[in-house]
């Protein structure tokens, strides 16, 4: 997908305060308002311009989306970096009260969570009890965490306006209690930790959303494990135990003879715990020496000659 520069796109600085980006929205919302302008590209125009304000209006929003950096210019292909919001802390959802159909593939990347909307509980003079919002974050973890659980101190941060209209990042820490057998996607609900109620009305929940941190020997999908294993030719054509160093400990892996690079070896509830636990598979990659010596070399030619072997036969 294409990266939007939404400070470009309202025509203001990255610093802009808050009232200087409504500013420039409205004129723009008038300027291109397709019952008003007369240029072609008035409706795209519109939507490009809602869209970069439902980001910079919310404090939230918008101090997630400058973390980003600004090396990245409009247009230029993007991907959200793994876990990039990792500890972000949203009130309520990804859209307040537009059509979440008007919005780009790029703002769903980032800010896709559903809909919800802020509430305000003062009316006439009236005070109001009203419980409190849910709060949403996105916690990663490390596989082995899931299968031994943890307790581990988490940081979250979140946006306030500060007094001179600009985003301000905030932190608080809590203690969290990482269940045995999560898995990725899975909410861990923190009771009265999200929104403070109001008047008499009781605070929110807080949702942490589990992320696995990216392991080069693991893969997971579900609670089914996958794990990369090297294995030299020798070991691959001749079988023989090989140890393997899963999520859950060392196991000594019987390969069977001739093994092809690829393979599955199927290790049954060795994958994530849970009532029904998942597997395990290892896959196997044969990894060819290098023959950086004379006698690797020959050793290699005289490999060549005992097999007579084309791969491409």
């Amino acid at each position: 997908m294409e990266y939007r520069d939404y400070y470009k796109i309202l025509g203001v600085e990255r610093s802009a305060a808050q009232d200087e980006i409504k500013r420039s929205y409205r004129k723009l919302a008038r300027k291109y308002h397709p019952d008003v302008s007369k240029e072609q590209d008035a409706e795209e125009r519109f939507k490009e311009v809602n869209e970069a304000y439902e980001v910079l209006k919310d404090p939230e929003k918008r101090a997630a989306y400058d973390q980003l950096g600004s090396s990245w210019n409009s247009g230029q292909e993007f991907r959200p970096p793994p876990n990039w919001d990792q500890g972000f802390e949203f009130h309520g959802g990804g859209y307040t009260e537009a059509n979440p159909e008007a919005f780009s593939d790029f703002f769903e990347s980032l800010f896709g969570r559903g809909g919800f909307s802020r509430a305000d509980f003062r009316h006439g003079g009236h005070r109001y009890h009203a419980h409190g919002e849910n709060t949403y974050a996105r916690i990663a973890i490390d596989i082995a965490d899931s299968y031994a659980g943890s307790k581990r101190q988490i940081t979250l941060k979140h946006s306030v306006l500060g007094e001179d209209g600009r985003p301000v990042v905030k932190e608080r820490k809590l203690n969290v209690t990482i269940p045995k057998g999560v898995t990725e996607g899975q909410q861990i609900r923190l009771a009265g930790q999200g929104e403070p109620g109001v008047g008499d009305g009781k605070p929110g929940d807080l949702y942490l959303e589990i992320v696995f941190n990216p392991d080069p020997r693991f893969s997971v999908e579900g609670s089914t494990v996958y794990l990369n294993l090297p294995v030299s030719p020798w070991e691959a054509a001749l079988g023989g135990k090989v140890p393997v160093q899963t999520p859950d400990g060392l196991v000594n892996l019987t390969l069977p003879p001739n093994s092809k690079s690829g393979s599955k070896l199927r290790l049954k509830g060795r994958g994530l715990p849970a009532r029904e636990p998942g597997d395990l598979y290892v896959v196997l990659d044969i990894v060819t020496p290098e023959a950086n010596s004379e006698a690797e070399r020959e050793a290699y030619r005289n490999f060549r000659d005992a097999f007579q072997f084309d791969p491409r036969g």
